[in-house]
């Protein structure tokens, strides 16, 4: 990322810096995340893919990869301290979304309407479920932002791949650690659970994984017309704040 235009700055001094992108990159991680619960948790679509077969899959896996690139530039460009802020924007916006998802299907039908069912089976998410994709997001983007903010420090800003996929590996195994069981333990069986789990964290891993070469693009675009490489050297990592 070396570049004459671009300035390596401690997270604290961005406060005297106008950023340009930042508000449209928090707007589209607080989109995606919106999109990928409210149409991409519900559906179990499925594939035939050559040698494998039969291939059934969470339709939000569509929306994982666009979320956690987002999630690593914020971290990499503007700092732990932004992303944070980011984050909490998102698990606001994920309450106020189950609130009144939870009002408008408990509003009585008016008796010529017959949608209420097919309402209720879109947007009728069962509390258990949503409380755990609440505290997974909670806790997995802040595990991400955390490891990649410190690994960013320890190599010297070098190698970005291993602190993109590596703070991958842990914010989505904190992620899966917390959905999975409070979401589905005592409703599936246990080894499917556990097969269900270590799948789809096999198949995140892989995706950031396979997108590397578009979060290098997305960093190094940002970093130039920003003007800055923002590192966390001094920075308190304490997600009960948004303080920037």
């Amino acid at each position: 990322m070396a570049d004459g235009n671009i300035a390596r700055v401690e997270a604290g001094a961005l406060h005297a810096r106008p950023l340009r992108y930042y508000d449209f990159v928090m707007a589209a991680f607080v989109t995606i995340l919106l999109l990928s619960n409210l149409i991409g948790a519900g559906k179990v679509a499925q594939v035939d893919l050559p040698l494998i077969g039969l291939w059934p899959f969470g339709a939000g896996i569509l929306f994982f990869p666009v979320s956690y690139v987002i999630g690593d530039v914020l971290t990499e460009v503007y700092g732990f301290a932004r992303a944070r802020r980011v984050v909490w924007a998102g698990f606001a916006a994920l309450a106020f979304m189950a609130f009144m998802s939870w009002v408008v299907v408990s509003l009585p039908p008016a008796p010529d309407w017959t949608g209420q069912a097919a309402y209720e089976a879109v947007f009728g998410g069962t509390p258990r479920i949503v409380l755990a994709s609440m505290l997974a997001f909670w806790a997995g983007e802040f595990a991400n932002s955390i490891t990649l903010a410190r690994m960013k420090v320890w190599t010297g800003g070098r190698m970005l791949w291993t602190r993109t996929i590596g703070s991958t590996a842990v914010g989505q195994g904190v992620d899966s650690l917390i959905f999975y069981p409070i979401a589905f333990y005592g409703v599936w069986d246990n080894s499917l659970l556990l097969t269900v789990m270590a799948t789809q964290y096999a198949l995140k891993v892989g995706w950031e994984a396979l997108l590397t070469p578009v979060t290098y693009k997305a960093v190094g675009w940002l970093k130039r017309r920003e003007g800055v490489d923002v590192f966390d050297e001094r920075t308190v990592f304490t997600p009960f704040t948004t303080k920037v």
